[in-house]
């Protein structure tokens, strides 16, 4: 399979991805499940254990294979285990999704990751590949803040001298600060425009 045609595939699950997701708010919202975060909470199941493991292992999904916009994902964390519960289950989930984002560009190199960013993107970014030193520190500040293409990022980091250690250690650190203050930003937003409906 070529890029165009595996591009293509991937820009129609993520479409299609969007639309469910766009759907399912709609109808959860329909159902009063943002107004009672009880409710919502026993939608994803009344285990501690089981309902964590599954949105955890979705949000690994997502990051790899972006079927579902990650901010409707990280939101929804939130929304449905509480403000703590829900940032580390971001974090971990988005975390593991990362690293496995980063093997995957290394391994299978720039076929790979032209099937998930376009080539004005590639280009935009492969300028930076050459300085190593200078795109460590551009991936560092881009972790950290919340409305960076990060997985864009990742996939590129993959095709640097990076180490696996040294990315890792900027996920780790750099992720939490952009999952709290995206997720703050969604659940008040969230929040306001509920008021006036």
């Amino acid at each position: 399979m070529n890029v165009t045609t595996s591009r293509r595939i991937i820009n129609w699950i993520s479409i299609i991805g969007m639309g469910f997701s766009v759907a399912l708010a709609i109808y959860f919202f329909n159902l009063g499940l943002f107004d009672d975060l009880n409710a919502l909470q026993n939608l994803v199941g009344g285990s501690l254990i089981v309902g964590p493991l599954i949105f955890i292992s979705l949000q690994i999904l997502q990051v790899v294979f972006p079927i579902i916009p990650g901010g409707v994902s990280t939101a929804a964390g939130v929304f449905m285990f509480g403000p703590i519960a829900g940032f580390f289950y971001n974090y971990i989930g988005i975390t593991i999704g990362s690293m496995i984002v980063f093997l995957l560009g290394r391994y299978y190199g720039k076929p790979f990751v032209l099937s998930f960013i376009s080539e004005k993107q590639y280009a935009k970014y492969v300028a930076y590949l050459d300085n190593q030193s200078r795109f460590d520190k551009i991936f560092a500040l881009a972790i950290f803040f919340p409305l960076a293409p990060d997985d864009a990022l990742c996939l590129m980091a993959g095709l640097t001298d990076m180490s696996f250690k040294k990315f890792s250690w900027i996920i780790l650190l750099g992720k939490p600060a952009s999952i709290f203050i995206y997720s703050l930003l969604l659940v008040y937003g969230t929040n306001f425009i509920t008021q006036f409906m």
